[in-house]
């Protein structure tokens, strides 16, 4: 006997692809030179977006030192091409049921997806680092990664502190990265251990990304997000502040006006694509981060990675 399955039972049976894009710490010496080499679609938009940033970033990319990668300013344009360029060489391959991308790479996600164009997106990412710098500046600030203790206890104990600290990335379960002034971390680290985490390691890093003291970063590139043209993506894009699905192209820049001191919740983002049929993840960039997390999210996804 023939049963109708409803439109829900239906989609759940689909096999539904989600395509990936990571964000600051994926970048290495290399990066995106193949794609450079042997194709020329993407040697030409290397070529365009040396045009538009006024620099020669594809020398950074290819022969620069770990050093000149790391600089903000350079790491976060470098990921955002790396990833979008290799989206784009895809051609009919890349056929996404819905996209997503860990901080930075929301950017990458957007203009993937269609929702941004290369140019604009180029130039919103160049404007998010250059801010990011001058926030860091600001004030002494930096980031540690919390392992083994529960999201809960985190925000507990980050609202003990007297100073400012907050969770700043959900990366997977048992893993939260906090995000704060020097003092606030300092403060923390022995706090949360004492809690049981199994460990809270101070980053390397020179700011404290996703936290309250992001906030001149974010009216400074507000600005720029107002004027940019966004349009309807192809496929939902679930964005970092609230772990939701996304089209609407006001919702959109709301939402990443709001990235920079709010927190990536990649660990909510990938739970609800799988409760909305999410069965494959391709990861698209450097590194294979996300691919990591997203197999300790939930193993039942398959994951791959193009680089």
């Amino acid at each position: 006997m023939l049963t109708l399955r409803s439109e829900k039972e239906s989609k759940l049976i689909e096999k539904m692809k989600a395509f990936v894009f990571p964000g600051q710490g994926a970048q290495f010496v290399g990066m995106g030179k193949d794609l450079y080499d042997n194709n020329q679609m993407a040697h030409d938009l290397f070529e365009k977006a040396n045009e538009i940033l006024g620099f020669r970033i594809t020398d950074l990319m290819f022969e620069g030192t770990e050093e000149d990668l790391r600089q903000t300013k350079v790491t976060q344009p470098a990921i955002f091409l790396h990833s979008v360029i290799l989206a784009k060489t895809l051609g009919e391959e890349f056929q996404p049921d819905m996209v997503a991308g860990h901080s930075l790479g929301e950017f990458s996600a957007l203009v993937a997806a269609g929702a941004l164009s290369f140019e604009e997106g180029l130039k919103l990412v160049y404007a998010r680092a250059m801010a990011m710098q001058k926030a860091c500046e600001i004030t002494p600030s930096t980031m540690a990664a919390v392992l083994n203790l529960p999201n809960e206890k985190v925000e507990e104990i980050c609202a003990t502190i007297d100073d400012v600290v907050a969770p700043a990335n959900y990366n997977c379960p048992g893993q939260v990265v906090i995000s704060g002034t020097v003092t606030g971390i300092d403060a923390a680290c022995p706090a949360l251990l004492e809690a049981g985490a199994k460990r809270a390691l101070k980053l390397k890093v020179g700011g404290a990304f996703h936290s309250p003291l992001m906030q001149p970063a974010q009216d400074e590139l507000a600005a720029a997000i107002e004027k940019a043209e966004f349009s309807t993506p192809v496929c939902p894009v679930y964005q970092n502040v609230d772990a939701k699905p996304h089209t609407d192209p006001a919702e959109i820049k709301a939402n990443l006006i709001s990235q920079l001191t709010a927190p990536v919740r990649w660990t909510q983002s990938v739970q609800a694509m799988v409760a909305d049929g999410l069965t494959e993840v391709v990861e698209l960039g450097p590194g294979a981060v996300l691919q990591g997390l997203v197999r300790k999210i939930d193993s039942s996804v398959s994951v791959s990675g193009k680089q």
